[in-house]
């Protein structure tokens, strides 16, 4: 379950954050997580809870975001949204598709008091 060690990588991101001003506690993290980012929510809810104990984020809310899947397709010249990476380009049918985007996973915003 890598999603464990993920919330442990924020920990240390949001602990570093909360560390370099007077925060005292931080209420809500939102998260864009990209549709070829492979997470699972599920896990990555659950990790939370656990990761986060003891921490200035303890108790906090945890966002996702869903991010598209975004291919250049060779064909048409145009980026497009994909759901899956080996789809067809939605506007010309193509299968010449370079992914380029989707697979990321990032701190957008926290709320913190």
């Amino acid at each position: 379950m890598h999603e464990m060690s993920l919330c442990e990588g924020i920990r240390r991101v949001v602990e570093q954050a909360a560390a370099s001003e007077e925060i005292a506690r931080v209420t809500r993290v939102r998260l864009e997580i990209g549709r070829f980012a492979g997470v699972e929510k599920p896990a990555l809810e659950f990790a939370w809870e656990i990761v986060m104990r003891g921490s200035k984020a303890e108790g906090a809310a945890l966002d996702m975001i869903d991010l598209p899947g975004r291919a250049l397709c060779y064909d048409c010249m145009e980026t497009v949204e994909i759901d899956h990476r080996l789809d067809p380009c939605p506007r010309c049918g193509g299968g010449k598709l370079m992914p380029d985007g989707g697979d990321e996973m990032r701190i957008k915003d926290m709320e913190v008091i």
